[in-house]
């Protein structure tokens, strides 16, 4: 039985994904809200969006520039002369990973993360200072 992720983890999960990608995280941060919005103003869950639907997001100095709230597209005309300042976009097939729970939770290796080996690694930690208890 899959289980559903939260908004809040879909949203952290999706800048997440674009800090790995190479996108300063104030960037992601951003661009995961824009998501966000955008869902909300589709009336869908966040991992309903499409892969086209995400590329048009822009974040960094010139998105305001770029791209109306929600991510809309301005006309060719208006954006012509900044597209070649833009990065493009990090969204990829990949992001689809983003919406797996069990991804989800491998993704946080680090000491206290949820990943598996994390968590057996805390359970050895606790089975240790329990049996030195008991000696």
């Amino acid at each position: 039985m899959a289980r559903a992720l939260s908004p809040d983890m879909l949203a952290t999960d999706l800048a997440y994904y674009l800090v790995r990608k190479g996108m300063p995280f104030r960037q992601a941060h951003e661009a995961s809200g824009k998501a966000v919005f955008m869902a909300e103003t589709k009336g869908v869950a966040l991992n309903q969006l499409s892969l086209q639907e995400l590329q048009t997001i822009r974040c960094g100095p010139l998105s305001s520039l770029y791209c109306l709230s929600g991510g809309e597209p301005r006309p060719p005309e208006a954006r012509t002369a900044i597209s070649s300042f833009l990065p493009s976009p990090l969204f990829s097939g990949d992001v689809s990973h983003v919406w797996d729970y069990g991804h989800s939770v491998e993704q946080y290796a680090a000491l206290g993360g949820t990943a598996r080996s994390s968590v057996d690694w805390q359970i050895g930690q606790v089975r240790a200072l329990l049996r030195a208890q008991q000696a």
